[in-house]
């Protein structure tokens, strides 16, 4: 199967570039696997569209302010994306400079702050000793990262980050998007990116799945350069994800295999919720702990554990996009996005949403 068929044209327009004005305002379209039917719905609407038996599975992740932006040697400002790190001290990126960037060119970020690029080797860890992006940023395949004086601490990132506003939001981050780029569950953090179905959730949405019988599930899973890295292979089979990490306590865990046991639905709220239960399901159950995953879910792959998913409308070629068409099936998707244009819905991160049935 070739990327290019998973390309589709996207007026500009429908780009969201905010969040709508109130969260939990947007609309939301229901696609029936069984029919083929495709309907308009406002997100109030979702609890009732979902069977009351069902099991919602949240990915409770907490975006951190991982956009910082330095100074080099010449004076000119460079914006990084901070993505992982074993230590704090050494940084895994994505740079809109990441082509030009060498080792040993130092950085100043804010706070005095100084940094070092170096590289490491295939499959050492940054910032161990041996050896070894932001808006419009490029994959920092070249082995690339950044070795800070001093750790980079969660304190830090929140006094001097921006919030990490994808490629495709045309403006800078602003104090709202502190709050409305985070999930209301959110709580260990982690993600350099949003898991960007539950911003539609309010406290008031929940309460209204749990008065309608949905029980709630959270699971974790840290968002990184698996989740939102382009697929530039020509072949999707050619294409590699980047290992994100991924945690499930002891009770998800009896809670989500109960309700299999009982036969009752579970409802995947986001890509990488589903990317969590179809990773960690092995022998008809999900198992706790900590691992991680570079699990890569297109047309052909069956599914073990999700029935339902919820889920925004995503970029053109990206793995999300080929997630939701093998779930759905790439026809039906790719008619319920023609829809959704001609119907002028808002598309990618703040934009509006799905639940596939």
């Amino acid at each position: 199967m070739k990327t290019r068929d998973f390309y589709f044209d996207l007026p500009p327009e429908l780009i969201a570039q905010r969040p709508c004005a109130v969260r939990g305002g947007s609309r939301l379209m229901s696609v029936c696997r069984a029919t083929g039917e495709i309907a308009h719905h406002a997100m109030s609407d979702l609890p009732r569209l979902l069977p009351r038996t069902g099991v919602c599975v949240f990915n409770n992740s907490r975006v951190r302010k991982a956009r910082l932006y330095a100074v080099d040697e010449a004076g000119r400002t460079r914006e990084f994306l901070l993505l992982s790190t074993p230590n704090r001290i050494g940084w895994t990126f994505l740079s809109s400079a990441s082509r030009r960037l060498r080792q040993g060119k130092v950085f100043v970020f804010p706070g005095e702050m100084r940094a070092v690029i170096e590289r490491y080797a295939a499959g050492a860890v940054p910032g161990s000793g041996t050896g070894g992006g932001a808006r419009g940023g490029t994959n920092n395949s070249a082995g690339l990262f950044l070795r800070f004086e001093r750790p980079v601490t969660e304190e830090y990132l929140e006094r001097y980050g921006c919030a990490p506003l994808p490629p495709y939001i045309r403006r800078q981050a602003e104090t709202a998007d502190e709050e409305r780029y985070q999930t209301v569950y959110a709580d260990p953090i982690g993600s350099a990116a949003a898991p960007t179905a539950g911003l539609h959730f309010t406290s008031g949405l929940l309460s209204a799945l749990q008065e309608r019988g949905l029980a709630q599930v959270m699971v974790t899973l840290h968002v990184g350069l698996g989740t939102f890295l382009p697929v530039r292979a020509e072949n999707l089979e050619d294409h590699a994800m980047h290992s994100e990490d991924y945690s499930i306590g002891a009770d998800a865990a009896r809670m989500v295999n109960r309700a299999k046991e009982e036969g009752r639905p579970l409802v995947a709220v986001g890509t990488t919720s589903l990317r969590v239960l179809e990773s960690a399901w092995e022998n008809g159950r999900l198992k706790s702990g900590n691992a991680s995953t570079r699990i890569f879910i297109y047309p052909g792959y069956h599914f073990k554990a999700a029935d339902i998913l919820f889920t925004n409308f995503h970029t053109p070629q990206s793995t999300l996009l080929m997630l939701v068409s093998a779930f759905a099936g790439k026809d039906l998707i790719f008619r319920a996005y023609e829809e959704a244009i001609r119907e002028k819905y808002r598309f990618f991160s703040y934009g509006d949403a799905m639940v596939i049935l």
